[in-house]
């Protein structure tokens, strides 16, 4: 069974932790490279690559993901 299968046939609170998970997951990447680009003192260079709202994108994932492992913890600690 491949994976999406797996998770297709998870209760509706697995679901919900394993995507609040991997919003964490991306929230970290996201405030490691905000760390990144607060460090990069050239300008010029900053403008070559693009600007993406790191700060921005990790509010914003680490909010919804801590929000939906929140709403599964009960279910989740219930069925241990």
């Amino acid at each position: 069974m491949d994976a999406i299968t797996q998770f297709e046939l998870l209760s509706d609170a697995g679901q919900l932790a394993i995507t609040g998970g991997l919003l964490w997951v991306f929230a970290a990447f996201a405030g490691v490279m905000e760390r990144r680009r607060a460090k990069r003192r050239d300008v010029d260079r900053l403008e070559q690559v693009g600007w993406v709202p790191w700060l921005g994108l990790f509010m914003l994932s680490a909010m919804i993901g801590g929000g939906m492992l929140a709403m599964s913890l009960p279910a989740v600690i219930g069925s241990m």
